[in-house]
């Protein structure tokens, strides 16, 4: 049985250890509020540019397939695996890397040409790194250190190496996975692809509209802009949606620490008050019968 004074040490250790959860549920709350900001009003941006995309592509007048929407038989495929460089976030990153390594074993499983599909991992955040590391998935290239701030010019980078082997065809795909941010209790992984960029169909109502739009120089020339920046923005909102996840993970998990660690102070002040009594009881009985043996 323990003694009095190592259960006290172990109360006074819980105690610092809930202090401590208590704090980083708290500042993570801060930034949650933050990052959900960030992505809620990302969100109508991405939206209204997929309108701009599916209007220009709509055009009548385009012709010229851009290499972006080329579509090429599936041979190399890189996937963007977006995690956190911290851990204390719950299941987020287990759940994350689980879904990639789950659509890796399925897409290499699949053959074009009697031959296999490779795949390569372009990761941004340690804990991805280290858990496709483990299972043997090559990694083509690693960011880090985007921060709780993520901005546009942090994924410049990234989505200038994907365009760049994907227009080179050193890639004929490229995926990105992430964990969307749903509500503060709930981030679901997710899988897109990125290139080639899918092709938006119009609705029959923005088809009688579309006429409506006169594009400068041409067509063609905005759809070259047009669908870069369209990549960009669509890890750039992946990279705020995995963010706003991470924070909310993380005060869950932080709070679920707290409220853990106050229940076991609880149980360890119920063993330290019986212990407690059984030394005094014991003492009581051992003067009892030294005196009844002095008389």
């Amino acid at each position: 049985m323990p003694s009095l004074k190592d259960i006290r040490g172990r109360i006074g250790s819980v105690r610092n250890i809930a202090q401590i959860t208590r704090a980083m549920e708290m500042v993570a709350a801060s930034r949650m509020k933050r990052a959900q900001d960030s992505i809620l009003a990302a969100r109508p941006y991405a939206d209204e540019l997929e309108d701009a995309l599916r209007r220009v592509a709509g055009a009548d007048t385009v012709t010229d397939v851009n290499p972006l929407l080329a579509r090429r038989p599936v041979r190399r495929v890189a996937m963007i695996v977006i995690t956190t460089d911290r851990g204390l976030a719950g299941s987020l990153n287990a759940n994350a890397t689980r879904s990639v390594l789950r659509w890796v074993t399925d897409r290499a499983s699949r053959s074009g040409d009697n031959r296999a599909v490779e795949i390569d991992a372009i990761t941004v955040g340690r804990k991805g790194r280290d858990a496709l590391r483990r299972a043997g998935v090559p990694i083509a290239a690693h960011f880090t250190q985007l921060g709780d701030r993520p901005s546009f010019g942090d994924v410049a980078p990234i989505a200038r190496l994907v365009t760049q082997d994907f227009l080179a065809e050193k890639y004929d795909e490229i995926d990105i996975a992430y964990s969307t941010f749903v509500s503060t209790l709930t981030q679901r992984p997710q899988i897109s692809t990125l290139l080639p960029v899918e092709r938006p169909e119009m609705g029959e109502e923005h088809q009688r509209t579309n006429d409506e739009y006169l594009f400068e120089p041409s067509p063609e020339a905005v759809l070259s802009r047009l669908l870069p920046h369209y990549v960009a923005i669509g890890i750039y909102r992946a990279v705020l949606e995995n963010n706003a996840s991470e924070q909310s993970a993380r005060m869950i998990a932080m709070r679920n620490s707290t409220e853990n660690a106050n229940e076991l102070i609880g149980d360890l002040t119920l063993v330290y008050n019986k212990t407690r009594q059984a030394t005094i009881t014991r003492e009581m009985i051992e003067i009892a019968s030294g005196a009844e043996a002095l008389g």
